[in-house]
């Protein structure tokens, strides 16, 4: 909300694996241009391979043949949720829940809000907000994690409730074991 009766909107996409918000947009207009350039912004910044899924809701900015046209010239499949179901888009309404939870609903101007929501997006949600999802680190942390080589992002994470992976000395000695009592 902006002053008394003004509104913002605020697309996003989110990437499902690490919860991460690859691309988003603010506007006083909810239409496809809002969406398109949210979608702008996430194939910039992930450069996605041909046949990346893309889920959302049925909402006309999303079904817009603008919108869908550039997901075709990307390759990426469209995925929309069944009418009336929000359980199929549960991540990005919980995204949203938490934005209007943990950011003010009233901003001055919509230049203050788009501040704003950049701070939230990119310096706190992105880069440090924890998350139970993802073993309670942020999404650029389990990003991190998912491209060092040879770290699973959840490897070993005990605050997960994962057991601890046994060290490869264990497959080995358990090995030693059973050649002597063969022999």
């Amino acid at each position: 909300m902006i002053g008394e009766s003004g509104k913002v909107y605020l697309a996003a996409i989110l990437d499902l694996f690490s919860r991460f918000v690859v691309g988003w947009a603010v506007s006083a207009v909810n239409d496809r241009h809002l969406a398109l350039k949210a979608l702008g912004m996430a194939l910039k910044r992930r450069c996605p391979d041909v046949g990346l899924l893309h889920h959302s809701d049925q909402g006309c900015t999303y079904a817009s043949e603008d919108y869908q046209r550039m997901l075709d010239a990307y390759g990426i499949t469209c995925s929309m949720s069944r009418r009336g179901n929000c359980y199929d888009n549960a991540v990005m309404e919980a995204f949203f829940s938490t934005v209007k939870s943990e950011v003010a609903d009233r901003f001055e101007s919509c230049g203050a809000a788009k501040m704003e929501l950049f701070d939230f997006i990119e310096v706190f949600y992105n880069q440090r907000r924890r998350h139970s999802t993802l073993g309670q680190i942020s999404p650029a942390e389990f990003e991190r994690r998912k491209n060092e080589e040879g770290v699973a992002p959840l490897q070993n994470r005990p605050e997960r409730g994962f057991a601890q992976a046994p060290h490869p000395s264990v497959f080995c000695q358990r090995e030693e074991r059973r050649t002597e009592e063969t022999a």
